[in-house]
């Protein structure tokens, strides 16, 4: 992984680090390029919350906590014109 600060963005450059990850499986279906956008919201429950109540498709109903301790979940694609979301707690 390659992380590039641009302003107040990141990008993340990923490569699959085994057969099985996230990545691998991502990449023989739909080839390279963006994998998905992510967004930081300050307050995750309640954009949850209200995304659930619009019946906005989330990838999993649970926010889980990752890399680096932040609170995240995913916004399926067919809720987001075929783009994978990742919502950011920050």
């Amino acid at each position: 992984m390659v992380m590039a600060t641009v302003g107040e963005s990141r990008l993340e450059l990923l490569e699959p680090t085994s057969e099985d990850s996230a990545i691998a499986n991502f990449s023989p279906q739909r080839g390279g390029g963006l994998h998905h956008v992510a967004l930081q919201v300050p307050d995750l429950a309640s954009v949850v919350a209200r995304l659930k109540n619009d019946g906005v498709r989330l990838v999993s109903d649970e926010i889980k906590t990752g890399a680096g301790g932040h609170r995240y979940v995913f916004v399926h694609p067919s809720s987001a014109g075929g783009v994978l979301i990742e919502l950011v707690e920050g």
